[in-house]
């Protein structure tokens, strides 16, 4: 009777295993022409030049995962936000954004928020957003102003959020309007 059990048992599991092998397969193969779409996007974005032939977007590797990456543009003079602070991983900040995928269809925006007192501020920890706003606000400064180019890795990978897709790479306008919460870094 326990071999029985075990057997049943083994069976659930291989089952269990291979449907959700099934359901990732049938997701990659639903969304391949949506994934071709933003892989075509982001290699655009990735060799995307300056009028004077230099990178428009710096990459962005975070030394706590090297495998992930975000591109960024600065649209003011870094020279001039370069003593505020820098969020950290941890740091509660107030930003203004507008989040976009590849083909420009806009998914989120702070522009309607005024819970936080200005209208258009969103309020939140680094640490509890999708991974390529963590990497962005590292790199930082308070009054800072850029586009970032997420890759669906960094952003909601495999999954849907809402209107977003799978495999989506997301564009966000984002200005670092102020940090709330502030933790004193231990290094």
């Amino acid at each position: 009777m326990k071999k029985i059990l075990i057997a049943i048992a083994t069976l659930g599991v291989i089952a269990g295993l291979s449907a959700c092998k099934d359901d990732d397969e049938t997701t990659w193969d639903k969304y391949s022409d949506w994934r071709e779409l933003n892989d075509n996007w982001l290699d655009e974005m990735q060799n995307r030049r300056n009028a004077d032939g230099t990178p428009y977007y710096t990459k962005l590797v975070p030394a706590w995962n090297p495998g992930a990456y975000v591109l960024i543009h600065y649209f003011n003079d870094r020279s001039e936000t370069a003593d505020n602070l820098t969020p950290l991983y941890t740091s509660v900040v107030d930003v203004r954004y507008i989040g976009r995928d590849c083909q420009g269809v806009g998914f989120d925006s702070s522009n309607y928020v005024n819970t936080y007192g200005k209208l258009g501020i969103q309020r939140f920890a680094c640490n509890s957003t999708i991974q390529g706003w963590s990497i962005a606000m590292e790199d930082m400064h308070v009054g800072d102003t850029a586009e970032i180019i997420v890759p669906y890795g960094a952003a909601y990978g495999a999954s849907s959020s809402g209107s977003v897709k799978p495999y989506s790479n997301l564009q966000f306008f984002i200005r670092l309007a102020d940090i709330y919460k502030y933790e004193a870094n231990p290094n």
